[in-house]
């Protein structure tokens, strides 16, 4: 019997080995595809997706649905990576759901060249899960991909979301934006809907090439489809639609077009015959939170997490510091993954001539790029005024506790996996 969940899911491989859906399909198989009796939003993209999996489950939550939502990566625990309601699946749920798979994992183990991957296992368990509590709607986010991400062992989704393609997961993706869209394009299935938030010509082509294929209906939302923008220090407002002055709980330009992908969707719902009023969509979004992106996670001092780690989300980070906190100082407590294009982000930050750097490792050492090597690349972009530091990740966060310094704002950024460290650090004395 397990006895340790985190324990027993840290024994399994936590990349992706050889994309396919092998494993997948032999699960849903012995299962007798129990998925085709599932109701699925299915959300991918480079960035956004986190955003969007949280502005349509909370919608759909609003309006009386029960909903399941599928996420990755967890901040603090595992559990969090599925959720009925937003309550998480708890401990003794997981562990007979574990049980109940151990020996088709150990079965599969035996046929196949390549093991069970955690992504894999955490995949099934929630539909498993989902399915068994008799949700209305499943919002299930992909993990990376599209074509061979293990959610897409599902064949037909209500609606496909596709928030946005930028440069990240190249050594698995693809080395061009056009290849990258026609992974993230997989979960567009036959006879169903897509909704896309406009790029350039040339991805926006594929998507609408392959949708016509699949004679899939496709609703590509523009820039110009969004007007009358305003923003405080609260909430951000804009018009859609024949939706006026929407109000959204989110910091960042970019989450006014990921409102709008969740405003399309509801409308592509209700003309499926799902019932989703005005007033569920409003509150839905100027009630949704998502942890771990521009979320202030101590006032005093203050301290923003920011997991953005590729170049269009730090973009998106630089966009949302101009708006918010311009006239603030600015530290960065910076910790990288080492297959990430650090290089580009670390110059993307220093562009901010007003920041101070701090450059932490990570306390993962195998998977994170060294304060070190960080540095080497920094000093290339450091300005004259700008001060770098190496500290590890707690001595970062001690420092600026310490310090605490007025019209300072600290913003910990380039992963979502430090996230329970500094959390806990923040509480220490």
């Amino acid at each position: 019997m397990i006895k340790n969940v985190e324990e027993f899911l840290n024994n399994f491989f936590k990349g992706t080995k050889n994309p396919s859906l092998d494993a997948m399909k032999y699960f849903i198989n012995k299962y007798d595809n129990f998925e085709k009796n599932m109701k699925f939003i299915h959300i991918a993209g480079t960035n956004g997706k986190g955003s969007c999996t949280e502005m349509v489950t909370n919608i759909l939550i609003n309006q009386g649905y029960k909903v399941g939502k599928f996420l990755s990566p967890h901040l603090i625990e595992y559990n969090e990576r599925i959720s009925i309601n937003n309550i998480n699946i708890s401990n003794k749920e997981l562990i007979e759901l574990i049980e109940e798979l151990k020996p088709k994992i150990e079965e599969y183990n035996k046929i196949s060249n390549i093991q069970v991957t955690l992504f894999e296992l955490e995949t099934i368990i929630a539909l498993l899960y989902f399915y068994r509590n008799n949700v209305d709607f499943v919002v299930l986010e992909t993990g990376l991909g599209g074509i061979y991400d293990c959610t897409n062992v599902i064949t037909k989704p209500l609606v496909s979301i596709i928030t946005s393609i930028g440069y990240d997961h190249m050594h698995i993706l693809g080395n061009s934006l056009e290849e990258i869209a026609i992974q993230k394009a997989g979960i567009i299935k036959q006879n169903s809907n897509t909704v896309v938030f406009e790029n350039n010509d040339e991805i926006d082509k594929i998507f609408k090439d392959i949708c016509m294929q699949k004679n899939n209906k496709l609703y590509l939302i523009k820039k110009t489809d969004i007007t009358n923008y305003s923003y405080d220090t609260e909430y951000q407002y804009f018009d859609y639609d024949n939706l006026k002055n929407i109000k959204v709980n989110l910091k960042g330009l970019v989450q006014i077009n990921n409102a709008s992908i969740c405003i399309k969707t509801m409308e592509i719902l209700n003309n499926l015959g799902y019932k989703i009023r005005e007033e569920s969509i409003r509150k839905g979004l100027s009630t949704v939170i998502h942890r771990g992106r521009m979320e202030e996670i101590c006032k005093n001092p203050l301290i923003i997490y920011d997991g953005g780690h590729n170049e269009p989300a730090i973009k998106n980070l630089l966009n949302s510091v101009n708006m918010y906190y311009k006239d603030l100082n600015r530290t960065y407590i910076i910790s990288i993954l080492k297959r990430k294009d650090y290089e580009t982000m670390l110059e993307l930050l220093f562009s901010d001539e007003k920041a101070s750097f701090i450059l932490t490792s990570g306390n993962d050492k195998e998977r994170y790029a060294s304060a070190e090597e960080l540095y080497k690349i920094a000093i290339k972009y450091k300005r004259e005024n700008q001060k770098i530091k190496i500290k590890s990740l707690e001595e970062a966060i001690k420092e600026i506790k310490r310090e605490n310094r007025q019209n300072t704002v600290n913003f910990v950024i380039g992963s979502f996996y430090v996230y329970g460290d500094v959390i806990k650090y923040i509480g220490n004395k």
